[in-house]
């Protein structure tokens, strides 16, 4: 029983601690453009390197 009394107040500062995290990462901007990664991927590059079979 006395375990909880260390548990329950960590339990809820971690809780807090990753609440302070996401509302972070929201204010800087980590979820503003979600597709736009998915696609650069999937994007040639022009002007990129060329393989040595293409020389």
């Amino acid at each position: 029983m006395s375990a909880l009394l260390f548990l329950i107040p960590a339990a809820l500062f971690l809780g807090l601690l990753g609440l302070l995290a996401f509302l972070w990462s929201l204010k800087s901007g980590q979820y503003d453009d979600i597709d736009g990664a998915a696609w650069r991927v999937l994007e040639d590059e022009e002007d990129g390197p060329k393989r040595s079979s293409e020389l």
